[in-house]
C-alpha cells in the first residue's frame, strides 16, 4: 500500500513511525513533513490545508489511503473532497469534524445526547459576557468557539484574568475563532484523554492517556498545544472506562449518525474525572498531540489494519493489542513558547539518544544538512518502559544529550500518576 500522511508535527511523525512498521505498506508520503519524518517517508511540499493540492497529489501518486493528522483540513472538509473523488481517507467528514471546529456545536450536541459536561453560557458580544462574569464570580474557563491551535482556552484563576480573556478573544487575538465565546464552570479533578477509533457505528477506545497543557511545572502558566503525555493512566479504572463508553462514546456515535454525519476516524474526548463522575471538557476530531506519541509506542496491533477497518465500517469485534508497561513523551519547546520564539537554532545531540528512545520531530527543518528549530514545540522525546517511572527515566536521561538555544521542557511530566501509583 501507498500511504499519504497529512501534516508535519510530532503527531504525524509518530503516525508515520507506526505506519512504517506495517507489512502492508510499501511507500509512505507525508505532506509537508519535517526533518525527522524525512527519514521514514517522502516529504511532499504541500501544506496540510491545501486540499486541492493534496487531492491532486493523491491521484497522481496512486495513494491507497490518506491519513489526516491536524484538525484544520478535517474541519475544512478534506475527507468530503477525497471521498467525492473515490479516494480512501481516514478521518471524519466536515459535518462530523464540527465537534472540534465549534465548541458551541459540541456543547449543543452534548446537551442533546445527555453527555455530562460543565455548565456553560455562550456569547457573541463582550458586553453580556462581562456582565455574566459579574453575576457569576466563581472560577471560570473562557473558550474561543473555533480552532485556535490548542491555545483558545483560558483557565482563569480570578475575575480579572477572565475579563481580560473575554476582551482578548472578542478583540481578535484568535481571529475568527473568537467571534463567539463560551464561559463555563471550572471543573476539578484529574484530566484524561480518551482517543477512540470509530467507523460510524462502533467506537473502540485506545489506552487512556494524560496530556500536560500548561507550559509551566506544577501546571502553571498559559495553555499550550501540550508539553508532554503518558499512558496508561493509573486512576482511570475499568469502572470509569465503562461509564465513559456508555455515557460519552456511544451517545456521540448514535447522535452523529442520527444527524446524518456518521463519525469515522479518531474521536478524542478530553475528560475531567470529577467527584460526580467523568465529564467532557472538549471533543477533538483527530489524534491528540502529544498523546499520540506514547500511544504509538504502546500499540502492538497494526495501525494500518485498524484504520482500514474504521474506513470500511468493520471495527465491530476488533480487539486492539498493547505492549505491557507504560510510555511517556516530553516535549522540548523553543524558549518563549507559547509566546514569540526564535526559529533556525541548531539542534545537536540527536545521535546520542539511547536506542529504543524515539525523538518525534515537530517544529524542525533541515537547513544545509543540519536540523534546526522551526516551531514552538520542537520535538517530543518518547520511550516505553516496564512501568511509568522506567519510561520517564529513559526519556529524561536522553533529553540530557539534546541541545538547542533556549530549549525548555517540563521536568514533572507524569508526576500525578506516580503519586497516584504510590497511594494505590
Amino acid at each position: 500500500m501507498r500511504i499519504l500522511v497529512v501534516g508535519g508535527g510530532g503527531r504525524e511523525h509518530a503516525l508515520v513511525w507506526k505506519i512504517a512498521r506495517s507489512p502492508m505498506v510499501t511507500e509512505i508520503y507525508c505532506a509537508p513533513g519535517n526533518a525527522g519524518i524525512a527519514g521514514l517517508a517522502y516529504c511532499v511540499p504541500i501544506a496540510a490545508d491545501d486540499i486541492t493540492g493534496l487531492l491532486d497529489f493523491a491521484r497522481r501518486a496512486a495513494i491507497d489511503l490518506t491519513v489526516v493528522g491536524p484538525e484544520a483540513p478535517l474541519v475544512a472538509g478534506i475527507v468530503d473532497a477525497f471521498q467525492a473523488a473515490g479516494l480512501p481517507i481516514f478521518g471524519p467528514s466536515r459535518g462530523a469534524a464540527r465537534l472540534e471546529g465549534s465548541k458551541i456545536f459540541a456543547k449543543e450536541l452534548m446537551q442533546e445526547a445527555g453527555i455530562p459536561t460543565a455548565a456553560h453560557a455562550t456569547f457573541t458580544e463582550p458586553g453580556p459576557a462581562l456582565a455574566y462574569l459579574e453575576e457569576h464570580p466563581g472560577p471560570v474557563v473562557v473558550k474561543a468557539d473555533g480552532l485556535a491551535a490548542g491555545k483558545g482556552v483560558v483557565v482563569a484563576p480570578d475575575a480579572a484574568t477572565a475579563r481580560a480573556a473575554v476582551r482578548d478573544m472578542f478583540g481578535g487575538k484568535f481571529g475568527p475563532a473568537g467571534r463567539r465565546v463560551i464561559l463555563e464552570e471550572r471543573l476539578e479533578g484529574e484530566e484524561v484523554s480518551i482517543l477512540a477509533l470509530c467507523d460510524g457505528k462502533t467506537a473502540i477506545p485506545l489506552l487512556p492517556s494524560q496530556d500536560h497543557k500548561r507550559v509551566g511545572e506544577g501546571d502553571t502558566g498559559p495553555n499550550t498545544g501540550g508539553m508532554g503525555a503518558y499512558a496508561p493512566v493509573p486512576f482511570y479504572t475499568p469502572e470509569i472506562a465503562a461509564q465513559v463508553e456508555e455515557r460519552v462514546l456511544r451517545p456521540v456515535i448514535r447522535t452523529m449518525a442520527a444527524a446524518g454525519h456518521p463519525y469515522r476516524g479518531v474521536l478524542y474526548a478530553g475528560l475531567m474525572l470529577t467527584r460526580e463522575g467523568p465529564k467532557v471538557l472538549e471533543f477533538n476530531c483527530r489524534f491528540g498531540d502529544p498523546e499520540t506519541q506514547p500511544l504509538m509506542l504502546l500499540l502492538a496491533s497494526d495501525l494500518v489494519e485498524l484504520m482500514l477497518a474504521a474506513v470500511n465500517g468493520e471495527l465491530a469485534g476488533t480487539r486492539i493489542a498493547w505492549y505491557p508497561g507504560a510510555a511517556a513523551g516530553v516535549v522540548l519547546a523553543a524558549g518563549g513558547y507559547p509566546g514569540p520564539y526564535a526559529k533556525g537554532d541548531l539542534i545537536t545531540g540527536l545521535e546520542a539518544v539511547a536506542p529504543g528512545v524515539e525523538v518525534f520531530h515537530a517544529g524542525t527543518a533541515m537547513v544545509d544538512g543540519q536540523v534546526v528549530t522551526s516551531g514552538g514545540r520542537v520535538m517530543c522525546v518518547t520511550a516505553r518502559g516496564e512501568d511509568l517511572r522506567a519510561a520517564l527515566d529513559r526519556v529524561y536521561d536522553s533529553i540530557r544529550a539534546i541541545h538547542f538555544q533556549g530549549m525548555y521542557y517540563r521536568r514533572d511530566i507524569g508526576r500525578r500518576a506516580l503519586e497516584a501509583t504510590q497511594i494505590i
